[in-house]
């Protein structure tokens, strides 16, 4: 007597899946290499966040790392230089600023041999900042519809609201 297969094929493929977004923009070949989750809060609010444009590419960078929940970013400051274009000494010096203003939290490593290795850096403190922000920008794109409602009804069809 033979058992009747239980065993449930996965369904093919199907090659004209539509794109999304990223890969219309960008492409396929250009997807394939990975991209970063860099929240529009973040970029819009560069100024208020009071980061200047280095520190900005630094954190860019370490998040482009940051890849897996619990899994803290460990570039070294040669490596986050050379992505960017300026010397290990500005990386340092941003990185202090960074650590000072509470956006990343630095860990030493020793290597097994005692020396020091790469650091891990925290997010948590960039990751907070960007969440308290974030009433403010629901706040703005609660005014902007309103405003954009109001521009779009007739003078005699609006609503009365008090102020």
């Amino acid at each position: 007597m033979t058992m009747p297969n239980t065993v449930v094929p996965f369904p093919p493929k199907s090659e004209d899946e539509t794109p999304g977004n990223f890969e219309k923009i960008w492409g396929k070949k250009v997807k394939g290499h990975g991209y970063a989750a860099i929240p529009s809060i973040m970029i819009r609010a560069q100024h208020r966040l009071g980061i200047n444009t280095t520190q900005f590419s630094i954190l860019i960078q370490l998040l482009e790392y940051l890849r897996t929940p619990g899994r803290d970013p460990f570039p070294t400051k040669q490596q986050l230089a050379d992505r960017i274009g300026i010397k290990s000494s500005t990386v340092k010096a941003n990185m202090q600023a960074l650590e000072k203003a509470g956006f990343i939290e630095r860990e030493q490593h020793r290597t097994a041999v005692g020396d020091w290795g790469a650091n891990t850096y925290r997010l948590d403190g960039l990751i907070a900042k960007i969440k308290a922000l974030e009433p403010d920008f629901t706040r703005e794109r609660e005014e902007k519809e309103e405003a954009r409602k109001k521009a779009e009804t007739p003078r005699g069809k609006r609503t009365k609201t008090k102020g």
